[in-house]
């Protein structure tokens, strides 16, 4: 009779098994924290895209823009930890933990990491008639002209704004940063001279670069850019130790099982390594990225410790 038992077990258990090896057997859902037609909106797409084709199921992608990522970041952790509602971690989660006195999310306890997506840097841009040549020359007009000089970004908390606050902190030179609502505000706003820099990512001012409206001065990651070979880091340009990239990746509500982090996982390494998934990303200024769980994890945890020091020097209220 016991062996009964044990065999009629084993056998029950056996289909439970099967559903959880089929994950996904419906459509998943990624939400993002920003609208339609970004960056982080296009790359989503993209992976998405070569999900349903690897997986054989559906990947939809939800736009849940507002403030801090807070009511994406919600949506995630509060759904069925069943590997069917996913979410985009980014560099700007990190700034909302850093420049939110309460948020109603801890990305450590409640976020289950998957893997990176994709990194990308800041341009530091001029007039093309500028006369700085360099971002040193930049630098130095400011320290002799201190208070005299503009540098304009969009919204105060966002990582360009900090990433201009980081050059200022870090170079010790005295300019004005300038905040705006949008980056075609930016762009406008130099042109006619009201600003003698700006900040923005490659996407937002590709048209005015290619055009021969604006000169790129540096990038601000740790290596040279693939489409702007010619164009030196922050670093190259003379300030020792500068690097601001973005990044964005994916994670699952606490609890996900781990046979699903690992098949995704897995997965994205795959798409990721494809080189014209690469080639794509790349047209939109993007370097697919992948990591491990704990790799992304502590990329969080590391900018989340470096935008709080810059958020505290540069006396940004926190929200």
């Amino acid at each position: 009779m016991k062996r009964l038992f044990a065999l009629a077990l084993a056998l029950a258990l056996i289909p439970l098994a099967g559903a959880q090896a089929a994950w996904p057997d419906k459509p998943v859902k990624i939400i993002l924290p920003f609208g339609a037609g970004g960056v982080a909106d296009v790359t989503s797409r993209i992976l998405a895209d070569q999900l349903e084709k690897k997986l054989g199921q559906r990947f939809v992608i939800e736009n849940m823009p507002g403030p801090g990522g807070i009511n994406a970041a919600r949506a995630v952790i509060t759904a069925p930890p069943d590997g069917y509602t996913l979410g985009l971690v980014t560099n700007g989660t990190a700034i909302s933990v850093a420049d939110f006195n309460h948020l109603p999310f801890d990305p450590v306890k409640d976020f289950a990491m998957i893997s990176g997506l994709g990194q990308f840097n800041l341009l530091f841009a001029v007039d093309a008639n500028s006369k700085y040549k360099t971002l040193g020359d930049f630098l130095a007009d400011a320290k002799a002209n201190p208070g005299k000089l503009n540098l304009g970004s969009v919204v105060v908390g966002s990582t360009q704004n900090l990433g201009a606050e980081l050059l200022k902190s870090m170079s010790g030179a005295n300019f004005v940063i300038v905040p705006f609502k949008n980056s075609p505000e930016v762009v406008v706003a130099l042109l006619r001279n009201d600003l003698q820099l700006m900040v923005e990512f490659p996407p937002a001012i590709k048209g005015q670069v290619a055009s021969g409206k604006l000169r790129v001065l540096a990038s601000t990651g740790a290596k040279r850019e693939a489409e702007m070979p010619n164009v030196p880091t922050v670093e190259q340009a003379g300030l020792k130790g500068y690097e601001v990239s973005s990044w964005n990746g994916v994670f699952a509500p606490k609890g996900t099982p781990k046979e699903v982090i690992d098949k995704m996982g897995k997965t994205m390494h795959k798409i990721l390594a494809d080189p014209e998934v690469k080639e794509k990303f790349a047209k939109v200024g993007v370097e697919a990225h992948a990591s491990t769980p704990d790799e992304l994890m502590a990329r969080l945890e590391a900018d989340t410790t470096k935008w709080s020091d810059v958020i505290e020097k540069a006396h940004i209220p926190k929200k």
